[in-house]
């Protein structure tokens, strides 16, 4: 199977793991995505990620983080950069999800973080994805 959007796909896996109630899904391995999760257990999104090996090959497998009334602590989760239009921001220009209290990753030079950590290292980026 060839993916497009390998992001797209890890984001999309993530929100229908969220509307049934699984406990964990798996996507396939790439270090991207492996530092997306890294950035999203950071921020309180996932509850943790392991990068393992199934059927020979690699796969990150992403444990869904719940609320205590079992809703999934991602709400909404949304592709922002795609494929055919890259989305990119200076440190000063990102904006604000849900007044600060949702995240935007970023990838920049200096690797994968959040919005709020490069504003405050002042370094912009192209914005990967919202989640709040």
């Amino acid at each position: 199977m060839n993916i497009t959007d390998p992001i797209a796909d890890m984001i999309t896996r993530i929100r229908n793991a969220g509307m049934v109630e699984l406990t964990t899904t798996n996507v396939p391995h790439s270090n991207l995505k492996e530092e997306l999760a890294r950035v999203l257990k950071e921020s309180g999104y996932l509850q943790d990620y392991k990068a393992m090996e199934v059927d020979g090959r690699k796969q990150l497998r992403l444990f869904i983080k719940y609320q205590e009334d079992k809703t999934p602590v991602v709400s909404s989760i949304k592709r922002i950069s795609k494929c055919g239009r890259r989305v990119y921001y200076s440190h000063d220009k990102i904006p604000r999800i849900l007044r600060g209290m949702g995240v935007i990753i970023m990838s920049t030079p200096k690797g994968l973080m959040t919005d709020h950590e490069a504003r405050k290292i002042r370094q912009g980026g192209e914005a990967l994805i919202s989640v709040w």
